[in-house]
């Protein structure tokens, strides 16, 4: 027999046989798709660490530490209390999806101010994303080894953070392994030559690819992948590329459409396809005004090999507690490559996906990521490495599989003994997190500190003003000062407003009654160059946030053309 004809038995070493596995009697130690009975469990645990992760940071103050956080819930107002409500209000960096899943909560005054309102799709997306991790380790491994996996990743206490805030993480995560999940079972029915199963799987894929897309950018990366392994794939199976001809073809069309359609949307709105790359928020622009006169590029950048090196120690605190994050890299990276060598579903692989492109974002995309065990010793974009986590709970645990095979026979008792040993690691790797503040949570703490005081106080003033009056405000940069007040974003003539933001801008008293002009922002400028008819009432200023200078308008009672 050639060595081709016996690579099957390869892969059994380390899958026992996954293929005819869901036609095969059930075993209580196989591996084989999960089943509705497991996933039922897996589906409860995940709701109670949800809702405990949530009363918890609820107590603490925890659900707007972020500023991104704050933002996010801003754009999600804005679509429907704006003076020019619609979608144009989602901007063009920025992704739409995570904005459009908010805007049925965060209508609610309450769940805008205490951001609630992102809390619930994130925590719907926790638990969809548990379920689904646990169904995608039990398609490459034994039950008690997917149940490891799912616990691995549920128990993170950086997840858990992030899936009570209004941050893009979770969802994301939840669009990728369900992905990843139908992708495997797509190609699945491709070998089983099941026409139907490959059709639906098909559309299904698509429908997530969009969602990935509208996300995040590294959702387009990801996408590309998929459709580029499911070609091949039918592209071997002739016969059954034929029978779903129709389904590939509509998958081929929507998985292009979405970045096609975000291109166009940036056109019309921007008048620059590119905006959300090239524009004055892109990632480029950001380091270029926050880098200061004189300073260096930050680490990895044009260096691939430090960016390398920088995400994956991201990933791994991110990932556990002191230097464990080490042996969980190493031990993903020998389950890849025994992944690879046994052929586990290739599906699993997309998995990886993360890794090239952030190294090349970092390196190249002017995204810089900041941990304190790497210089500049400080917090930023720490929570990019969670992108990994998936990966990094389901091969590490097919590592830890094949070394309990590998002792079957030579090692009994450590046999017995490894699964549980697991297990009681994975708890203390948690608690250990939780006691050092995990890394996410700790950025969002650290960083949050001045900006926090700042829109408190503004927010106190803001509140002072006689209810209704308009507001001219730049409120991209510290909407939460207009959150933490309550106070309607339609009230506020903002950049969202386009011609009547132009106008107030060219005669700002004019068109409001009250004036906010951060030091640094548009209003700012305008003031600066159109001072008549305004009379400063107070100069707020905190430490490490620019300083806020508050007018009243002597001219707009009689002159200013309100708008409802």
């Amino acid at each position: 027999m050639t060595t081709k004809g016996r690579r099957p038995a390869r892969r059994s070493i380390l899958l026992d046989g996954v293929s005819g596995a869901d036609t095969a009697p059930a075993m209580p130690d196989e591996v084989r798709p999960a089943t509705r009975e497991e996933t039922l469990p897996v589906a409860l645990a995940a709701l109670v660490l949800g809702f405990i992760a949530l009363l918890v940071c609820i107590q603490h103050g925890y659900l707007l530490l972020y500023g991104d956080a704050v933002a996010h819930l801003g754009i999600a107002r804005r679509i429907l209390d704006s003076r020019n409500p619609g979608l144009v209000q989602l901007g063009g960096v920025w992704l739409p999806l995570p904005h459009l899943l908010m805007v049925p909560f965060v209508q609610k005054m309450q769940w805008w101010q205490s951001g609630l309102a992102g809390a619930w799709p994130s925590l719907a997306s926790y638990i969809l994303s548990v379920v689904g991790l646990y169904r995608l380790a039990r398609r490459v491994m034994t039950p008690r080894w997917a149940f490891a996996a799912t616990a691995f990743y549920a128990l993170n206490p950086n997840l858990l953070y992030l899936s009570t805030t209004a941050m893009t993480e979770p969802l994301f995560l939840a669009i990728v392994i369900w992905l990843v999940l139908l992708t495997m079972e797509c190609v699945a029915a491709i070998h089983a030559a099941k026409h139907t199963a490959v059709a639906r799987r098909l559309i299904g894929i698509a429908v997530l690819i969009l969602a990935a897309v509208f996300t995040r950018y590294d959702g387009w990366i990801l996408g590309a992948a998929v459709w580029c392994l499911l070609t091949w794939q039918l592209a071997r199976n002739r016969a059954v590329w034929r029978r779903v001809a129709p389904s590939f073809v509509l998958f081929t069309l929507l998985t292009v459409a979405g970045p096609l359609s975000w291109l166009a949307y940036n056109q019309h709105v921007f008048h620059d396809p590119l905006d959300f790359l090239r524009g004055p928020y892109s990632a480029a622009a950001i380091d270029k005004r926050t880098t200061p006169p004189g300073a260096g590029h930050y680490p990895g950048w044009h260096s691939p090999v430090w960016a390398l090196i920088l995400y994956m120690r991201t990933a791994q605190v991110d990932a556990a507690a002191w230097e464990i994050g080490f042996g969980v890299m190493a031990l993903a990276i020998g389950g890849l490559v025994l992944a690879i060598r046994s052929r586990t579903e290739l599906g699993s692989l997309l998995l990886w996906v993360p890794l090239p492109f952030y190294v090349y974002s970092i390196a190249y995309g002017s995204v810089p990521i900041f941990i304190p065990q790497l210089r500049p010793h400080s917090y930023y974009n720490s929570r990019y490495g969670m992108e990994m986590l998936p990966v990094l709970a389901v091969f590490m645990m097919l590592a830890m599989m094949w070394i309990q095979r590998r002792w079957d026979t030579s090692r009994p008792l450590l046999t017995r003994l490894l699964h549980p040993i697991v297990l009681f690691l994975i708890v203390v790797d948690s608690a250990a997190m939780i006691y050092r503040v995990p890394l996410v949570l700790k950025e969002g703490m650290v960083n949050s500190v001045t900006r926090i005081a700042f829109e408190q106080n503004l927010g106190r003033i803001l509140q002072s003003f006689p209810a209704g009056v308009p507001i001219l405000m730049y409120n991209s940069d510290h909407v939460g000062a207009l959150q933490d007040a309550g106070i309607p974003l339609r009230q506020t003539v903002n950049e969202g407003d386009y011609d009547s933001w132009k106008a107030a801008l060219a005669a700002p008293a004019q068109h409001a009654a009250y004036v906010v002009a951060i030091a640094g922002d548009a209003v700012s400028k305008a003031v600066a160059q159109h001072p008549e008819g305004l009379t400063e009432l107070t100069v707020l200023c905190t430490s490490g946030q620019p300083c806020a200078r508050i007018y009243q308008s002597n001219l707009f009672s009689s002159s200013a053309p309100r708008q409802p």
